[in-house]
């Protein structure tokens, strides 16, 4: 059993009008074997959360900590912290030319393992990830994410996740920009990772269609960097119906 635990986080980031905090005391605790769903508007703070857990530069955490099976995180690197067992999928993937999809993955794998994998069985490996989530396998061969579409883009993450595997996956905004039959194979490929039973899966939406397809454990809803309310699955049918209006007004009021 592995667990992620953040406790009083506070993240400030520099903007042109000076130092402004986005996250303002958050706590959640993510166990192996669970999915967690985090929910809000536009600007509440879900991929700051994501971004800062990962140990991206850009933010700076003035209060709190976020430790993984006990281990505080926050002083590992970037390269550390994927090698304790974290994953991020990014929202928007970077284009990376003239790194092919086929070495990037070959290299993040030697990094996190410590050992180059077995060229044999690798890429094998490889081109089942890849089929799995409809990709044509002869695109290992292309510059990562160049002229990839968007929902090219997203499944490469779930073939990242598959063959990297991970103690916990945070996927911010993995549906973003997704038809249907991407949604679909995306969906599938993230419950494929969580039905091994001791990964956790931190699932960062807008919207509740995803959930329709990887159903959450938990939901939190985020509003003004802060987690507002939390509870099952039924939470995110009530988000569905209800929106975060009352959220957002609560927030601005100082409730």
């Amino acid at each position: 059993m592995s667990n992620l635990e953040i406790r009083d986080l506070h993240v400030t980031v520099e903007t042109e009008a000076g130092t402004k905090e986005i996250l303002k005391g958050v706590d959640l605790t993510i166990n192996s074997g669970e999915t967690h769903a985090i929910m809000g508007p536009n600007g509440s703070g879900k991929s700051t959360l994501a971004y800062s857990i990962a140990g991206h530069p850009k933010y700076t955490i003035t209060q709190g900590s976020v430790t993984l099976d006990g281990e505080d995180i926050l002083g590992l690197t970037v390269d550390e912290r994927a090698r304790a067992g974290l994953f991020l999928a990014m929202q928007y993937p970077v284009e990376v030319p003239g790194v092919s999809v086929s070495n990037f993955l070959r290299t993040a794998k030697t990094a996190i393992d410590g050992q180059a994998p077995k060229l044999r069985t690798w890429a094998r490996d490889v081109n089942t990830a890849m089929e799995r989530v409809d990709m044509d396998p002869e695109m290992a061969n292309r510059s990562l994410n160049e002229g990839f579409s968007g929902g090219e883009k997203k499944r490469h993450e779930i073939v990242q996740l598959e063959l990297l595997n991970p103690k916990f996956a945070i996927l911010d905004e993995t549906d973003s920009g997704l038809d249907i039959d991407a949604l679909r194979i995306v969906s599938d490929g993230v419950n494929r990772y969580s039905a091994q039973g001791d990964r956790g899966v931190l699932l960062i939406t807008h919207y509740t269609r995803i959930l329709r397809y990887i159903k959450p454990d938990h939901v939190h809803v985020f509003v003004a960097g802060r987690v507002a309310e939390q509870g099952g699955a039924e939470l995110a049918e009530r988000l569905e119906a209800e929106g975060y209006d009352r959220y957002v007004k609560a927030a601005r009021a100082g409730v």
